[in-house]
């Protein structure tokens, strides 16, 4: 049975390292890459929401206070993101980035419009729920455009804002803020510091 050259074998391996460092350049140029800043300084702005909305003398506003976190916490989101694109020379809103947003939009604005049904309606107490589930099922979808090593990660904390809105939906509504802080805060919090690792993984030299 006649032998294979070695200078054959080590040909079809630098063949497939070459095709493996292809396929993952594709696969990271269709991807899009969340700062874990980002996650942080959102999960700051929950954590300091629900703590100004657990003051008694503001408790009956906690709705104003959420929304004004929401708004912060996009704003602030949306500075990192475009910081950390710009620093490694993307565009802004083009190719996966354009993707990822699509992906949020839906979720988020039936949670927009759910929020002024809700309210006009009386039944605010519905709201923290409704923002937990529909925030979850937006990180779920995005969580799709995002490289690899981080969507499993994202899909988890995706997953992990549903259950919360599920529970919010069942538990006493004096608990609904703890839930808000424990979901948009710590959750922000701990998986931008996991991503934060992440990157500075990818980022160390070989």
């Amino acid at each position: 049975m006649p032998m294979r050259p070695n200078n054959t074998v080590a040909m079809d391996s630098h063949a497939l390292g070459t095709l493996n460092y292809i396929r993952a350049s594709i696969d990271a140029a269709g991807a899009f890459a969340v700062p874990g800043t980002a996650g942080i300084a959102m999960g700051l702005v929950g954590v300091a929401a629900a703590g100004v909305a657990s003051i008694p003398a503001l408790a009956a506003h906690w709705l104003i206070i959420w929304l004004v976190a929401a708004t912060v916490g996009a704003g602030v989101g949306v500075i990192l993101v475009a910081r950390h694109r710009s620093g490694i020379g993307l565009p802004l809103y083009r190719g996966p980035a354009r993707r990822f947003v699509l992906c949020l939009c839906p979720a988020l604005l039936a949670g927009g419009v759910l929020t002024a049904v809700l309210y006009q309606a009386g039944e605010a107490q519905l709201l923290p729920g409704v923002w937990l589930l529909l925030y979850g099922c937006a990180v779920l979808s995005a969580a799709l455009m995002t490289a690899p090593a981080m969507m499993r990660l994202i899909g988890t904390m995706g997953g992990l804002f549903v259950v919360c809105g599920a529970l919010a939906f069942e538990i006493s509504p004096r608990w609904h803020n703890v839930l808000l802080g424990g979901g948009f805060g710590l959750l922000h919090l701990v998986f931008g510091y996991l991503i934060g690792r992440i990157e500075s993984e990818e980022r160390a030299p070989a």
